[in-house]
């Protein structure tokens, strides 16, 4: 069943869709009166909707039953990556969306090729925002993760402060066969806590970056025996989480 995230609260049981959403609904999916979808509101509920009316403008749906359970993780992942080339962040961000992340963190690394263009910030977070909203419905979602503007490096660690736990997943430690940081720190969590993990861009992180990380009270986990491309490294992380939160239990 297709379904959308609704940004007018509910009113009286019914969901108002416009703009792109109503044009998917009536043009591309051609749906009609009494066809079924299920609708999101921006409080993370969700129900199953049965289409009352079709205008040139909105979308009505009445709700018929809400949905009691929900698909997203017990904790809040936030996937801070160092700006890669090409289209890499948006693969990290539409599979890490599929895979439970919360939150997007684009930063300027040292190693960082790419250079972020203030200029056309505008249309590339629109357009990330995009890729996450259309993960998000076809991954059966009831958050649409936050897209945060791209920051420096140091702004990045003033940020990390707002978390409860911090990690940055470092190559060195991996060749070093460390493999108990990123389970112990999952072992510690509690439902609704907030982890921030960093992934370096091509190249990895820098070590002055690496030291300040640690300074900041970040620790070093290694993800396995092998060495992870910048947008594999993101998306292994998110299988471990949703490994040891959802299917262990």
């Amino acid at each position: 069943m297709q379904r959308y995230f609704v940004q007018q609260q509910v009113k009286d049981d019914h969901f108002f869709i416009d703009e792109e959403d109503r044009h998917h609904i009536v043009k591309v999916m051609r749906m009609q009166i009494g066809d079924q979808i299920i609708c999101v509101d921006p409080d993370g509920k969700q129900a199953v909707c049965s289409l009352s009316e079709i205008t040139n403008s909105s979308v009505v749906a009445d709700v018929v039953q809400w949905i009691d359970e929900s698909p997203e993780l017990p904790i809040s992942i936030t996937i801070a990556s160092g700006l890669p080339k090409g289209d890499k962040l948006e693969w990290i961000i539409q599979k890490g969306t599929e895979l439970g992340a919360h939150q997007f963190l684009p930063f300027s690394a040292a190693r960082s090729v790419v250079k972020w263009d203030q200029k056309k910030a505008a249309k590339k977070i629109e357009r990330w925002e995009k890729i996450a909203k259309e993960a998000a419905e076809q991954s059966h979602r009831t958050v649409l993760p936050n897209i945060i503007h791209p920051m420096t490096f140091k702004d990045l660690l003033k940020k990390s402060k707002d978390f409860d736990y911090k990690l940055a997943a470092y190559e060195e430690e991996s060749r070093q066969g460390e493999s108990s940081v990123l389970s112990s720190t999952l072992k510690s969590m509690k439902k609704g806590e907030t982890l921030l993990l960093v992934f370096g861009p091509e190249g990895g992180l820098a070590e002055e970056e690496v030291q300040q990380l640690k300074e900041n009270g970040f620790e070093l986990c290694g993800l396995g025996p092998r060495i992870l491309r910048t947008e594999t490294a993101p998306l292994y992380s998110l299988a471990a989480i949703s490994y040891h939160f959802e299917l262990l239990r």
